[in-house]
């Protein structure tokens, strides 16, 4: 014969302030995992949303970034020309050759300055890179030292908003617009024409990297065995978007083994903080149980009954320690350890996906944590359980 539902809500609800402990217990650990966690989806979306999926990069073979590699004109050339380029609406290939450089600017919240990817461009990057709108003011306009900077890096950058004026590299620049790119990389970086940051950054003759658009994204790696065959180029082709991805690799590990650490270390005490809450139970029910056995319900039903109590204050306490965690979403952070040796800011993300790991979290710290307790519950004797004043 099994318990009803109702006698573990009764129950909860007559003790209410060891249940209210053990819920805001739970609760907080939740909060923090899904946190962390929204971290490290953030960061990762922000990567998978830097690029098209039919763009290739070409950069120099070896190098650890664009910021260390050089492609040639005369290697430029010969690569934009070949068939399994694509070509826009005016019969030109869709290519963009791009100029990478490294800005010290300062952060508007403390003392230290901070790196800014700052990346010359061409009028064409806007069609090859795709997903780039103008969110306020205009696109800068070729020939002129304007710049276009992105909306993560404006909220962290002193001096970047429409209208005002920054010295990057010994030169003014006027800040004409602000760009969002899908949530992307591209939203921590400085843009500008490509003819005139050449040239004031010292970098002609060639660019620091060049994104091609394919007529057919199958063709990437015979696209690149071709060019690392040919003995004039030292060059090498990524898909862009794994490109972009492999870029923050030092990044992305360490933000999940945190995520995970913090996980196991607080999930270990929310564990044994449900232990104790549920053996408290226990203590305080033992003539309650010796009665119930004494009525005829079986040990397993004892057992069972006090796992459904555990499991349900751990659900509560996941679905509250969500609820605590979703205005985390959409706030920005930011990290400088990348390959690039600059800035890259991403958005937090609380996503659905990420929402269920913290119920399901919730929900195994709440078995784990009253499975002994249960047990000791559904092995009293019913005759010293009566006994019990």
């Amino acid at each position: 014969m099994a318990l009803p539902i109702s006698y573990n809500v009764r129950n909860l609800l007559v003790r209410w302030r060891v249940t209210l402990l053990a819920i805001v217990g739970i609760g907080l650990v939740v909060t923090v995992f899904v946190v962390l966690i929204s971290m490290a989806t953030g960061f990762r979306l922000a990567l998978r949303a830097t690029g098209e999926p039919g763009n290739a990069v070409v950069v120099q073979r070896g190098s650890g970034s664009e910021l260390t590699s050089w492609v040639p004109l005369d290697d430029r050339n010969v690569i934009i020309v070949d068939d399994r380029v694509a070509r826009g609406a005016d019969g030109q290939p869709l290519a963009s050759p791009e100029v990478v450089v490294v800005a010290n600017l300062p952060k508007k919240e403390g003392p230290d300055p901070t790196n800014v990817t700052v990346r010359g461009v061409t009028p064409r990057a806007y069609e090859v890179r795709g997903g780039i709108e103008i969110t306020r003011g205009r696109k800068f306009t070729p020939g002129l030292y304007e710049i276009i900077v992105g909306d993560r890096i404006v909220d962290r950058i002193r001096g970047l908003d429409v209208g005002q004026r920054v010295k990057i590299q010994k030169q003014d620049w006027e800040v004409v617009g602000r760009f969002a790119s899908r949530g992307g990389a591209f939203e921590s970086e400085i843009w500008g024409d490509a003819e005139v940051m050449g040239p004031a950054f010292q970098r002609t003759g060639g660019s620091n990297s060049l994104v091609v658009r394919l007529k057919d994204a199958s063709t990437l790696a015979a696209f690149d065995k071709d060019i690392r065959a040919n003995p004039q180029m030292q060059l090498r082709v990524a898909e862009e978007r794994k490109y972009y991805e492999d870029q923050a690799g030092p990044v992305a590990g360490p933000l999940m083994a945190l995520a995970g650490f913090v996980a196991v270390v607080m999930g270990i005490g929310a564990v044994f903080g449900a232990m104790n809450t549920m053996y408290a139970i226990v203590a305080a029910r033992t003539r309650e149980i010796g009665t119930l056995r004494a009525l005829g319900f079986s040990r397993r039903s004892i057992l069972l009954s006090f796992v459904l109590e555990s499991v349900f204050l751990a659900l509560v306490g996941g679905l509250l320690g969500c609820l605590l965690a979703l205005p985390a979403n959409g706030l920005t952070g930011a990290t400088g350890n990348t390959a690039g040796f600059a800035e890259l800011a991403w958005a937090f993300k609380v996503t659905p996906g990420t929402l269920v790991v913290g119920v399901v979290f919730a929900v195994l710290m709440g078995l784990f944590g009253g499975l002994l307790p249960a047990f000791r519950a559904a092995r009293l004797p019913i005759t010293s359980a009566l006994r019990e004043a």
